[in-house]
């Protein structure tokens, strides 16, 4: 077994709820701009894969087209 620590998150401190170690000042439009970001590159990550791997995008298209015949509204 390797003799390394374990790795903390950012930002967390022991002894410390993990909420705590945020910061307090951390706004509603600033977790928004954040949630935008993880969205658009998100986005980015899934049209590469496509791109990347014709067949499997394919594949997952016939998939959700296959759902949604038959999901009922």
């Amino acid at each position: 077994m390797p003799d390394h620590e374990p790795v903390q998150a950012p930002g967390h401190e022991p002894g410390r709820e993990p909420d705590q170690g945020r910061k307090a000042s951390e706004t509603e439009a600033e977790r928004r701009r954040r949630r935008a970001v993880f969205l658009r590159e998100l986005t980015e990550a899934r049209e590469l894969r496509d791109r990347v791997q014709p067949r499997r995008a394919k594949a997952a298209r016939l998939r959700h087209a296959m759902r949604m015949r038959t999901f009922r509204w």
